[in-house]
């Protein structure tokens, strides 16, 4: 038998019930050295960060702090981002990962387990379908997309290699929240038919780029990947991109998702009937192409609705809360804001139950608002790879709340409203909306499953 695979078999019998690990991933009663000690650093599970300039490194340092959990690989095609994060890893972390700015190179290392993909939208499936087809598990930021016919390949992969993926939707691993949504599925507000969510900041103008030189410390030919090939402009790495279509989503994708994901979940929907959705680039006039206010309404055979507002130059709360959902039901209403907590209300508007929240969250934190209670996300994430254990956001009903997004999306730049499948999510007899469905992508570099 090969190490890889003993090393393996050690981990699924070693270490069981990682839904229980505390905040950091250690077990109650042990300190970090004991419980090192008990795994060694050859049984942690093996992983490779790809994207690590904002949110990745975020999420490297959570990873880091996992104690069942060793970053072997820095992957980046920012240099500055990568060695920035390599000493902030090796400072966690009892060894230092080897940087790897290209993720595909690292995926041929037998010893490595997991691809965590936190690089830009449009390499998220298609990282994640070359890390499936190398034999690897997934954890993939969301959205887990940048296109329906992606999100649809990553429901294949994972049939096919029976790989774990998990979305980085972190709220369904949320205590309370998770508490608050099956409450919602006993019957505290009666039946929820309407869930209206929400997303607000204040972000400025990112001007009108010029084209420039690529910088000496930037890949951006890999950086690119299987986006078609266009000039370097001055405004678009790091984070701007988000509102280009060519490689971003907008922020219907880049906020909404996690929330129209836990509006899903609370009406126990999967594909919908009608989406139709308003809005525009309203406050400033720059390069920004996707929309900073919109309205996404999503209609439900079920005679139910969602509907997103996203606000990203007006930062004014709704519900006093910056982000959050509210589920409105025949015999009450529940709110779940920003934070670990819930509050539900009877139709007299008075609280008939409440958790409040533990952990400190920053819900305006681009990176890193939620560090403690992710953990519960990452540790669920583990344990499936070594015990089997269901995952609380996997790949296929990631793919469903992605795709709401993605279809309100199309629904605005069509400006139609979409008559959809309720069996698969498809556009039904649109051919122009249709084109949105999928995406031209750079020759040789196109997903496959």
């Amino acid at each position: 038998m090969k190490n890889s695979d003993n090393r393996r078999d050690f981990i699924k019998k070693t270490v069981t019930g990682a839904a229980a690990i505390s905040f950091g991933g250690v077990l109650p009663g042990f300190s970090a050295k004991s419980y090192a000690r008990i795994l060694g650093a050859n049984e942690r599970v093996q992983v490779a960060m790809m994207g690590v300039n904002s949110r990745g490194l975020a999420l490297s340092q959570n990873f880091a702090a996992q104690k069942n959990c060793e970053i072997r690989f820095i992957c980046d095609v920012d240099k500055r981002a990568a060695d920035k994060c390599i000493d902030t890893v090796s400072k966690i972390q009892s060894s230092t990962p080897m940087a790897q700015p290209d993720f595909r190179k690292a995926l041929e290392d037998k010893q490595l387990d997991a691809l965590v993909v936190a690089a830009p939208d449009h390499w998220h499936a298609p990282a994640a379908l070359l890390a499936s087809a190398a034999g690897k598990h997934v954890y993939l930021e969301k959205p887990c997309s940048h296109n329906p016919n992606e999100g649809e390949m990553l429901v294949a992969a994972a049939n096919k290699y029976k790989n774990v993926i998990q979305m980085g939707n972190q709220r369904r691993s949320w205590p309370n929240v998770a508490a608050g949504i099956a409450e919602l599925h006993g019957g505290i507000i009666g039946r929820p038919y309407f869930a209206k969510t929400w997303y607000t900041n204040n972000r400025p103008s990112i001007g009108v780029g010029k084209n420039t030189p690529v910088p000496e410390w930037l890949d951006y030919d890999l950086w690119q990947g299987p986006a078609p090939r266009t000039e370097y402009k001055d405004n678009l790495i790091h984070y701007n991109w988000h509102w280009f279509w060519h490689w971003g989503t907008g922020e219907a994708l880049n906020n909404g998702t996690h929330m129209i994901d836990l509006a899903r979940w609370g009406l126990q929907v999967d594909f919908p009937t009608k989406v139709a959705s308003t809005g525009g680039r309203y406050r400033y006039q720059d390069d920004w192409q996707a929309p900073d206010t919109q309205n996404i309404s999503i209609e439900f055979a079920n005679k139910s609705t969602i509907s997103w507002e996203g606000r990203s130059c007006n930062p004014f709360p709704i519900e006093g809360n910056t982000v959050g959902v509210v589920f409105y039901g025949e015999n009450g209403t529940m709110v779940i804001g920003g934070s670990n907590a819930y509050k539900a209300y009877d139709l007299k508007n008075n609280i008939i139950k409440e958790a409040k929240n533990e952990a400190k969250i920053d819900a305006t934190n681009l990176t890193s608002p939620s560090q403690q209670l992710d953990a519960y996300h990452i540790q669920n994430f583990f344990s499936a790879i070594k015990s089997g254990t269901a995952l609380a956001a996997d790949i296929h009903g990631g793919h469903k709340s992605t795709l709401l997004c993605q279809l309100g999306n199309i629904a605005l730049r069509t400006g139609k409203t979409l008559n959809i499948d309720s069996r698969n999510g498809h556009i039904l007899n649109d051919k122009a909306a249709m084109k949105l469905w999928s995406r031209e992508y750079q020759k040789g570099w196109e997903p496959k499953v």
